[in-house]
């Protein structure tokens, strides 16, 4: 490539017809002809050999091109074809210099590249400068005719020709007028166009159709130089503004852009080599659709790269970004204007479809974010809906009525969010995911209406176990003929309490009538099962119970204080009334009895194992049968019962088993207690005692001193038994109540002394001297105070000292 100051020229072909595609690439790059559009011209120039082509050029145009040097002779300066840009003028034009025609160096070969650059030429030219000398004009075989005959002849070859202005550059011109000169021209150009055989479509077509003639002569360049450059620098205003209306090329047709010449230049000389027709308006199209497809990706490369859309994208990954429909958008809509401003020029419907193609890519590309961008705002709609909704409920708003209002709130929330997202060329409908957030938000709310209300079953539920479990356990363990019925009460009361209370509850959740009747029902079924369950549990524990309630009543009076067994106590009568009544509770426990259905069960129950000892039922046992010898009772379903007959005979007799030591144990302590109270000689010995101690008795009489020693003596006896407790020591037996005594009898002794001792050394007090009972009732509590008996002793202590205090007064 030369550059000059303003001009730079490049081998368009060179001389072996290989197209330069990096050259012209440079050399549109250099030129920035690429920016033109359709604001540019082509100028070619074809004449013979060495008739000043390039001289020519230079002048006219201010190019560089390679002139030929005259002293060194004449032969080819210019091989293949050349371009240039033209210095100076607008809009910018481009000239090409051909290869001179009828030249010796090419030898045979020169007609059928005369041919070639010639259609070349035709193509792509806006304006095509014949190169003739003046002296040839009217001759028959002068050089000029060959010529035309050539270009016309490569017309025939463009199916539509672009209308091109033929230029022909009389040199040298003589003092003949170019007045005179041009009419021959013209004359001579009509005979040659109309002796070139046409296609039929173009039989008739004159030449003005396809070629716009301007005539110009210049004088000679060696002989008359500062002639000739006046009459160029004339001849150049006219290539000023050149494509305007009324200009040189002002009615062409069919021009390539100007960024899509390269190409099309490069297509057209290969369809030309390839010695093709060529079709130009659908070389056009070609042209257009290369052209337009290269702006289209290089745009979508851009807008892949661009930084503000890779931000963008990765800020839609974590989240919603605000104005993302206006964003994306502008950008679009940017990209697609430069491919617009771009490709203008090129075929309408060539580029119209490519822009289409690149919005289809473009909105491809978009799409994922745009989806990323509908998730981000259906999932943060759903949340919201979810927090609005809770909240809605836990202010005690009602469960239809939060949820209809949260719903049409929250999804026109979310078309509102997507209208910021609308990509105004995507036209994508938000239908689907609105859809999707439709079902999501009814079946968030279906969830929470079954969690709702299972939890206000529970809730109720809870409230009944408390209100049942606990009394009914209470009225079972009491067990009595008002049991059950108690149970009934209290079961109807808390059931319609509860019943209420849900079905108020219920009124918030807008449900039909049949689906609020079963949870009803539900609640009232759970009901009698808590009833029925505690019933079983107490049931497995009958035989516990029922030893309790025996021991309560057998060990306890009526005033609830533990027996002593005295002898007084009439244990047979005790025992049947606390097995009667443990009996009872065996009975209330065989089976529930919510319905108010009555049954023979306690009857059966008391005549069979209470009353199973007496004559009559022995003989009514014979001649019926044992009764309980059955798995199921009379008038109770098997649902309903609890304990089996089986299973209350079995109970019962372990139960007897087990209360029978208790029984055995009483009638032994009431017998101990008779013979530890009976300390009264038999009569016998006491008549004996009489007779035979007469005289003891009479001596007693007569000195009563003895009367004092003995009764010193019983009172140190009885404080002595007291303290060692001796009828609680034998009731143990003999043997262990003896090693007993032994062990506990010299300390007490020495005791006793001690007491006796301190008395004796208190010194003396005013008041008048205490009763020796009462001394020696302090000795025996001080006696008992520093020997922890038990609590029967103390009792007993209690009632010798009363019964001493009233001998003595």
């Amino acid at each position: 490539m030369v550059q000059g100051d303003e001009s730079c020229s490049t081998q368009l072909i060179d001389g072996d017809g290989n197209f330069n595609v990096e050259g012209v690439a440079k050399f549109m790059e250099q030129v920035k002809l690429a920016e033109c559009g359709l604001s540019y011209a082509v100028v070619s120039i074809m004449g013979p050999q060495s008739s000043g082509k390039s001289t020519l050029l230079n002048h006219l145009f201010h190019t560089n091109f390679r002139e030929m040097d005259a002293y060194k002779g004449r032969s080819q300066t210019t091989k293949g074809i050349w371009m240039a840009r033209c210095t100076g003028i607008e809009p910018t034009t481009v000239v090409m210099d051909l290869e001179g025609t009828d030249g010796r160096e090419r030898g045979e070969d020169d007609t059928a590249f005369e041919k070639q650059s010639a259609l070349f030429a035709l193509a792509v030219s806006d304006i095509m400068m014949i190169n003739m000398w003046c002296h040839d004009i009217g001759r028959e075989q002068a050089a000029n005719k060959p010529l035309l005959k050539t270009v016309f002849q490569v017309m025939m070859r463009l199916f539509s020709p672009r209308k091109t202005t033929l230029m022909f550059v009389i040199r040298d011109k003589s003092r003949t007028p170019l007045e005179n000169l041009e009419p021959i021209l013209r004359e001579d150009i009509q005979k040659i166009w109309d002796s070139v055989p046409k296609p039929a479509a173009h039989k008739d077509t004159p030449l003005s159709e396809f070629f716009h003639v301007e005539v110009t002569a210049l004088s000679s360049y060696e002989e008359k130089e500062e002639q000739f450059n006046e009459q160029v620098a004339q001849l150049r205003q006219r290539f000023f503004h050149s494509i305007a209306p009324g200009g040189l090329a002002g009615d062409r047709r069919g021009v390539v852009p100007a960024s899509g010449f390269s190409f099309s230049a490069q297509q057209i000389w290969k369809i030309v080599r390839e010695n093709k027709d060529l079709d130009l308006p659908a070389h056009k199209v070609m042209v257009a659709t290369v052209r337009c497809e290269e702006i289209a990706n290089e745009k979508y490369l851009k807008f892949a790269s661009n930084e503000f859309w890779c931000q963008l994208e990765e800020s839609v990954q974590s989240g919603p970004v605000v104005g993302f429909g206006k964003k994306i958008s502008s950008l679009l809509n940017t990209y697609l204007s430069e491919y617009n401003s771009e490709a203008i020029y090129f075929d309408e419907s060539v580029r119209s479809a490519k822009q289409k193609q690149l919005e289809e890519k473009l909105l491809q590309l978009v799409q994922p974010a745009f989806q990323a961008m509908l998730g981000h705002i259906r999932s943060e709609t759903l949340d919201k809906f979810k927090e609005a909704l809770e909240k809605a409920l836990s202010n005690g708003e009602g469960f239809s009525v939060a949820a209809e209002s949260c719903t049409t709130l929250f999804m026109d929330q979310f078309d509102e969010r997507c209208k910021d997202i609308v990509i105004e060329l995507g036209k994508w409908d938000t239908f689907k995911v609105r859809d999707k957030l439709q079902r999501d938000i009814e079946a968030h709310v279906a969830a929470v209406r079954a969690a709702k209300l299972a939890e206000l079953a529970t809730l109720y539920e809870t409230k009944l176990n408390e209100a049942l479990s606990g009394p009914v356990e209470a009225l079972l363990d009491e067990a009595g003929d008002g049991t059950w019925p108690a149970i009934r009460k209290l079961l109807k009361r808390e059931t319609e309490l509860a019943v209420f209370g849900l079905s108020t509850a219920l009124k918030g959740f807008d449900m039909d009538e049949i689906t609020r009747e079963k949870m009803l029902a539900k609640l009232d079924t759970y009901a009698r099962s808590l009833v029925e369950s505690k019933a079983k549990e107490e049931a497995a524990r009958v035989l516990m119970r029922m030893k309790d309630r025996f021991a309560t009543l057998f060990s306890r009076d009526s005033d609830s204080m533990p027996r002593v067994w005295t002898g007084k106590e009439d244990i047979r009568a005790i025992t049947k009334t606390a097995r009667s009544s443990s009996l009872k509770l065996l009975a209330v426990m065989a089976a529930v009895r919510l319905d108010e259905d009555r049954d023979s069960i306690e009857s059966t129950l008391s005549s069979a194992l209470v009353e199973s000892g007496s004559s009559a039922a022995s003989k009514r046992s014979l001649t019926m049968g044992d009764p309980l010898a059955s798995s199921s009772w009379e008038e109770v379903p098997s649902s309903k019962t609890l304990i089996t007959p089986v299973q209350c005979k079995s109970l019962w007799r372990q139960f007897q088993t087990e209360t029978e030591y208790s029984v055995t144990q009483a009638i032994a302590a009431q017998e101990a207690h008779k013979r530890n109270n009976n300390w009264m000689p038999p009569p016998w010995a006491m008549v004996a005692l009489v007779v035979l101690g007469f005289n003891e008795f009479m001596t007693l009489l007569r000195n009563p001193l003895w009367l004092g020693v003995i009764f010193v003596a019983y009172l140190l006896i009885k404080a002595m038994w007291v303290q060692l407790d001796i009828s609680g020591e034998f009731r143990n037996g003999a043997l262990p109540g003896l090693l007993s005594l032994s062990t506990k009898f010299l300390p007490t002794i020495m005791n006793l002394l001690k007491k006796l001792a301190e008395e004796g050394q208190a010194p003396p007090t005013p008041n008048p001297p205490q009763n020796p009972i009462q001394v020696s009732k302090s000795i025996y509590n001080g006696v008992n105070s520093s020997t922890a008996f038990s609590s029967s002793a103390s009792s007993e202590i209690t009632s010798s000292d009363d019964r001493v205090e009233h001998s003595s007064s």
